[in-house]
């Protein structure tokens, strides 16, 4: 489940972190041009203008209502509503997360229509 940056480069989409003028890229194997920052994580700073960068997020669908899908542990998944209706969100048992922000955990299994969107 992706929720994050991602960049296009020589024909291959990696995880990102853009910052102003320059994005980094990050890979878990070795490669030419890419330092190591901990085991199994490496990172590549390249100017903005060489990649073309988005932000990935993986929606679906829980009880019939909209929800993106923001974490994923032992067959749960963490789930934030983006239907933008309060009442709805209280009648699901959602946790208001932040101000008109709900959140819940469901069953991986409930889950349908999952996708992703890019922006």
């Amino acid at each position: 489940m992706r929720d994050g940056y991602v960049a296009r480069w020589h024909g291959r989409e990696y995880e990102a972190s853009p910052d102003g003028d320059q994005v980094r890229i990050y890979q878990s194997e070795p490669a030419d041009g890419f330092d190591e920052v901990r085991p199994g994580r490496y990172v590549r700073v390249l100017p903005a203008s060489e990649v073309d960068v988005a932000y990935v997020r993986t929606t679906c669908k829980w009880r019939g209502e909209p929800f993106i899908i923001i974490g994923e542990q032992d067959g749960w998944l963490r789930l934030e509503y983006t239907g933008g209706r309060a009442p709805v969100a209280e009648s699901l048992g959602l946790e208001e997360f932040d101000f008109g922000v709900y959140q819940g955990w469901a069953r991986a299994n409930e889950v349908t229509d999952i996708g992703e969107y890019r922006a």
